[in-house]
């Protein structure tokens, strides 16, 4: 039995939405995100149910880092791609986007497409070839790299199907040399201010600052990644009140101690 194709995209332990025919937008927040492609209509139930099933089926491929910091002098660095899957063969894609989501030709990045065979460890080199980047800050790029799990023709022929492809996306940081403070440093620099109901976060440092666990008294916030020598704004909840406690995320993807902010 065939039919239309539908496809949707779920992030984890977000909400399933499903459209026959429709391509759903992607938050680049996220991560972890399911492209499932149907070949027949399904309803709502079991298209969760089986889900949950491939997802740990088709969870043996693992990019070695949660962010990659570029220095600026490098010729050019490296990703490991890990694949612990005993059984399964995956064709791996890969491409490198800017902060606007565009993908950029800014980055040779090989290989960009290969096939991972069950354990198994592969690289991907990573070189920036574009016009030169500011050298008072960091600037920010996305790198993503898709799993797509392999079919045996045979094993399918006269069957429904549901392919799955997981998408990867994490932080790059191209980081200039000569910097005049740390990476360490930057988040005792932050600045928090409050106007009604929205709260000021400004970033006078060099590098990127990613904050989570971000809480006003009882109220939980957004995770919010403040741009170098920029601010960005938060609008609070009604009725949000006390202390305002968060955590950063460091070079090595672990979340820092909480810290207590003091507003302005």
């Amino acid at each position: 039995m065939s039919g239309p194709i539908s496809r949707c995209l779920i992030s984890s332990g977000g909400p399933v939405v499903i459209a026959e025919n429709t391509h759903i937008h992607y938050n680049p927040g996220s991560q972890g995100v399911f492209i499932i492609t149907l070949c027949r209509r399904s309803v709502l139930a079991m298209l969760t149910f089986v889900c949950f099933l491939s997802t740990a089926q088709a969870g043996g491929i693992a990019l070695g880092a949660t962010r990659v910091i570029y220095p600026a002098e490098a010729k050019q660095i490296s990703l490991a791609v890990t694949n612990s899957d005993k059984n399964n063969r995956f064709l791996i894609q890969s491409w490198i986007e800017d902060n606007n989501e565009k993908k950029t030709p800014d980055f040779v990045l090989t290989p960009p497409l290969f096939v991972s065979k069950p354990k198994s460890e592969n690289t991907l080199r990573i070189m920036y070839t574009g016009p030169r980047l500011p050298k008072d800050r960091e600037s920010v790029f996305w790198i993503n790299s898709k799993a797509i799990p392999a079919v045996e023709r045979e094993s399918i022929e006269g069957k429904n199907v549901l392919q799955i492809a997981i998408l990867s996306r994490i932080k790059l940081f191209v980081r200039p040399p000569n910097l005049p403070s740390t990476p360490a440093e930057a988040p005792s620099q932050l600045t928090f201010s409050r106007q009604g109901n929205q709260l000021r976060i400004a970033n006078p440092s060099p590098y990127y600052v990613t904050l989570v666990n971000l809480n006003m008294g009882i109220r939980k916030l957004p995770n919010t990644m403040v741009a170098p020598k920029a601010d960005s704004v938060v609008t609070l909840p009604e009725g949000a009140s006390g202390a305002l406690t968060y955590q950063t995320i460091n070079d090595y993807g672990a979340n820092t101690p909480l810290a207590t902010a003091k507003l302005h």
